[in-house]
């Protein structure tokens, strides 16, 4: 049968409560329409969200964008498309600190992006199998088979990618079908300077005064694709008060997790994470303060990790925020209660919350060992997580489809394989830093005496065995990576290669950890999970969004100030004028020279980033905002401190997305940069 798009008429309305707050991260074929006809008096038509769902694309580094001319050009974050700003920079020119003000388009090593095509309910066929009585362990098993059994098939008849995502905690399934394009090239990046101007000290508040987009081309048979839907710009750009809509790929919240969940989150993963990424970001800044050249090669890995930081920052100002823990409960215990008081929903669902209650307590007996053994083990490191992959690929590969880890399925391979292969420079000093500082929270929160602890050291200090597998590793040579990946696992496991050794040694701990976690945590938090969402649609009916996933997510909202919590009233934009009495001269206040120079030409009233009411989160970076006629008012970048915690609980007093004016961007391309032919081909 002929697949099709969805039918946005034939989509399932949510029916949102009346006059409630801009709050959804909407589902493409469950947006409510009617709701937002009944709050602006704005009626979206089909073709309308169809453009927006054809222009919108995933990056599958970590962020969004859009289609912005029918000749394939992409608009994302700088910030979204600094990996591959970075990667095609070297000691020579670097075109983070200077931007890239075009000419010829620089191909990106390994940067994949993704149009949703279509989605397809697939539910009862990952639930086939699967029975009232069987085990949790077992029904995870049986759909991470039938997963990855669909997802494979997809792929092989169509030859798009192919995604099953889990929706509303496992209540619900779909495939979603991308286009997927691998040959993206850099166009035009501002310098970092203004792209991020603030730095840390900024991330995260308001108002703020960052430039942060960047564009790039995605390439088809050597030739720019003609993107049949685009996003045209605004002649006039946004606006107070206005509705806008956004477009993008929200991560992952936890808006559903329970009140054991969350506690968890407070008292272990989210201080765990908070004090790793602290020790960290201090080495790395004083690795960069010894070298100019360390700075530049440290910067990629330095800006996550402080994002990273004070990202988990927020949300644990959520978590330990007696308001938002005393709604959580009370909505949690209103649940309970509407079941307790059904003799029918009681036994069937009654006992969930101790289910999660007692997978809560398992997890947090070994969450720090599989955590840096396993789920995010050497993190920054490039040669680690290469020769990870190549000791599992090998490894994997034989094995039949249904039976290999995930990111080696057949349907997940050519991705493993770029990044397996990508052309990527790898800094050897670098790469010694964060082995090194991963090495010391080994022995820190494991002990010396650890197995696996002793075996990484074998009698050497962190830096001396970090200097051992970095220096004796040839896997920074992309043709000693394919050669290794042919040659089979008898061959792999005679590799004297340094790091493929470090691979090995956490490799069989790791998997024993893995299984535990699959078997005793996610099975059982699938399973939880899964039958209070059916509790909720007992209760509550079908009239909710899920948790956030990265996948396509609409959103509306206005355009709105506020007062914060001094009482002082926050426009809803900043302006160029604002940006220049910001700047001190001194890093990360310091501008350009293009920008100095530039100052007398540019019009210092004009728009440079705003705020809205728009409920998104970590992912949503580089989405596309419009209007309610469909023209691109902006780009989302950022949110305020305030926003953070509604990884939660979504709530608009002073919780805010931050977004750049587009009327911002083209003042800029025409004043700063004279970037005519940019401007040409965005309708200018």
């Amino acid at each position: 049968m002929r697949r099709q798009l969805i039918p946005f008429s034939l989509a399932l309305l949510a029916a949102a409560q009346p006059g409630r707050a801009d709050e959804g991260m909407w589902l493409l074929n469950r947006f409510p329409k009617e709701e937002l006809k009944k709050k602006y008096g704005v009626t979206l038509t089909d073709a309308f969200l169809l453009n927006l769902q054809m222009s919108s694309v995933r990056f599958n580094s970590g962020g969004s964008g859009s289609f912005v001319s029918p000749n394939g050009l992409l608009f994302t974050n700088h910030h979204v498309g600094a990996e591959c700003i970075y990667k095609v920079s070297t000691k020579e020119h670097d075109y983070i600190k200077d931007g890239f003000p075009g000419g010829d388009e620089k191909a990106c090593p390994d940067l994949e992006v993704n149009v949703l095509l279509r989605i397809e309910s697939v539910t009862g066929k990952v639930n086939d199998g699967v029975t009232p009585a069987t085990l949790p362990a077992e029904a995870n098993r049986i759909r991470q088979a039938n997963i990855t059994k669909l997802e494979s098939a997809c792929n092989k008849t169509t030859g798009n990618r192919c995604d099953v995502v889990t929706l509303y905690s496992g209540g619900q399934y779909d495939i979603y079908e991308y286009k997927k394009y691998t040959d993206v090239r850099l166009v035009f990046a501002p310098e970092e300077a203004i792209a991020a101007f603030g730095g840390d000290p900024d991330n995260f508040t308001y108002p703020r005064y960052c430039l942060d987009f960047a564009l790039f081309r995605a390439y088809e048979n050597g030739k720019p694709v003609q993107a049949k839907q685009y996003l045209k710009w605004s002649k006039t750009g946004a606006k107070d008060g206005e509705l806008v809509i956004v477009s993008g790929h929200p991560g992952k919240t936890d808006r559903l997790a329970t009140v054991a969940e969350l506690e968890f989150q407070r008292d272990v993963t989210q201080p765990y994470g908070l004090e790793i990424l602290k020790k960290l970001a201090d080495r790395l800044l004083a690795f960069g303060a010894t070298d100019p050249e360390n700075k530049r090669i440290a910067r990629d890995v330095l800006a996550s990790v402080q994002n990273s930081f004070k990202a988990r920052t927020g949300f644990q100002r959520g978590l330990t925020d007696p308001e938002l823990m005393r709604m959580k409960k009370d909505a949690e215990n209103a649940l309970r209660k509407a079941v307790s008081d059904d003799p029918a929903k009681q036994k069937q669902f009654g006992g969930i919350w101790d289910e999660i209650a007692a997978y809560v307590d398992e997890y947090r007996a070994f969450y720090v060992e599989y955590s840096l053994l396993e789920r995010a083990p050497a993190g920054g490191s490039e040669l680690f997580g290469l020769a990870r992959s190549i000791n599992r690929y090998v490894g994997e590969k034989p094995k039949p489809n249904a039976d290999r880890l995930r990111e080696f399925s057949d349907a997940a391979l050519p991705a493993t394989e770029m990044a397996m292969y990508s052309t990527a420079p790898v800094y050897a000093a670098l790469e010694e830093v964060v082995l090194a500082e991963w090495m010391k929270r080994l022995v820190e929160k494991l002990g010396a005496d650890h197995a696996i602890v002793k075996r990484v050291l074998a009698g050497r200090t962190p830096e001396m065995a970090a200097q051992y597998y970095v220096r004796g590793s040839k896997l920074a040579d992309v043709a000693e990576r394919k050669k290794l990946t042919a040659s089979g696992p008898a061959a792999l496991a005679a590799s004297k290669d340094t790091m493929i050794e470090l691979a090995r040694i956490l490799d069989g701990t790791g998997r024993v950890l893995y299984r535990r976690f699959q078997d005793k945590v996610e099975a059982v938090q699938a399973s939880s999970a899964s039958r209070i969402a059916q509790a909720r649609f007992g209760v509550y009916g079908a009239n909710e969004y899920p948790d956030a996933t990265f996948t396509l997510r609409l959103t509306y909202a206005a355009v709105k100030g506020y007062t914060n919590a001094e009482g002082k009233n926050v426009p809803w934009a900043s302006d160029f004028a604002g940006l220049y009495g910001r700047a001190t001269g001194v890093e990360p206040f310091a501008l350009p020279p293009s920008w100095t120079k530039a100052k007398g030409a540019l019009r210092l009233k004009t728009a440079f980033n705003f705020v809205s009411t728009a409920d998104t989160h970590g992912g949503n970076s580089g989405s596309p905002t419009v209007n309610a006629k469909g023209e691109l008012v902006g780009i989302l970048f950022d949110g305020n401190i305030e926003g953070l915690p509604n990884q939660y609980l979504y709530r608009d007093k002073m919780e805010r997305s931050v977004h750049v004016a587009s009327q911002g961007i083209v003042e800029s391309l025409r004043k700063v940069y004279g970037a005519t032919a940019i401007l040409k081909e965005l309708g200018f």
